[in-house]
């Protein structure tokens, strides 16, 4: 099913994120972890681009299980170090497998990466390129977004700008990066708006259930931490237990806010742990029911 047809039936999506495993033995770990997680009855889950190597295919392989619990899969695909005819051929393995649904991405630049080296033999260079590769296969296109504005833009006018370029090569929804101020949000919503952006739009929720995620999650998203969570992580830095009912408290919360403010998709950054999941959804259940009466 595509995903574009699951955000028009339904008031409210809740949705899940996993990651393929980085070896190729922690395959079988990381299918029931996807099984698991899809007996939650999530709208659908989405599985992030495995790189390079043999992982790569981990990708399009755990999407082939997530389907084949009765679940839609999202699968990410990145443009990095990739010609057209490997994009092809990957897009090609994913409609085999039952495949509907591609998330668009540049992709994170290598570490690894030399001088001179060309990282983008297809060239495509971006994900809004991408983007339209992938409509002429058919897919069900979504995009990223980052509320607080990408690492890499100059400034917030000019990422709203490419975002909006990304949405007219025919992204048909958006995720967002994770965010912990639900004020960051809105504004950030309000500024679609204001640009002509109607696209549907998944806020990302990633549970901070270890006071060492939020150092981390800052190094990648940039995000801005409020006090609040600041306070929960120092609080109960050294006992696990406690920290991990209070990030599964603080994500909940979240996600009752958004849904009580008209928010229709809440995407939640799993981190492969089924446990976390079920405990926000035990949380919402109702309200979710509630909403999509």
């Amino acid at each position: 099913m595509k995903i574009s047809d699951i955000l028009n039936s339904k008031k409210v999506t809740i949705s899940f994120e996993v990651f393929p495993p980085k070896k190729q033995d922690a395959f079988d770990s990381v299918k029931n972890t996807a099984i698991q997680l899809s007996r939650l009855n999530p709208d659908f889950m989405s599985i992030t681009y495995g790189a390079g190597g043999s992982t790569r295919s981990n990708t399009s392989n755990i999407a082939s299980v997530i389907e084949s619990c009765g679940t839609t899969a999202l699968a990410h695909l990145t443009c990095i170090r990739l010609t057209k005819e490997e994009l092809k051929n990957i897009c090609a393995d994913l409609k085999a497998k039952g495949i509907h649904n591609v998330l668009a991405l540049r992709g994170d630049l290598p570490k690894d990466a030399v001088d001179g080296e060309n990282l983008f033999p297809s060239g495509l260079y971006h994900a809004s390129d991408l983007v339209p590769l992938l409509k002429e296969e058919g897919f069900c296109v979504g995009g990223a977004c980052y509320p607080e504005g990408h690492p890499e833009s100059s400034n917030r006018d000019s990422d709203i700008d490419n975002l909006k370029f990304k949405v007219e090569t025919g992204a048909d929804f958006l995720t967002t990066q994770m965010f912990f101020d639900n004020d960051m949000l809105y504004s950030f919503l309000y500024r679609l708006q204001s640009a002509g952006i109607h696209v549907p739009v998944l806020a990302g929720i990633m549970p901070i259930t270890s006071s060492s995620q939020v150092s981390r999650m800052i190094d990648l998203s940039n995000a801005y931490v409020p006090r609040k969570l600041l306070a929960i992580c120092d609080r109960f830095r050294n006992d696990n237990d406690a920290m991990m009912q209070a990030g599964i408290a603080y994500a909940t919360d979240q996600i009752i806010d958004l849904i009580s403010n008209g928010i229709r998709g809440i995407h939640i950054y799993t981190m492969n742990k089924p446990q976390i999941a079920e405990a926000i959804m035990k949380n919402i259940d109702s309200i979710v029911r509630a909403v999509n009466k």
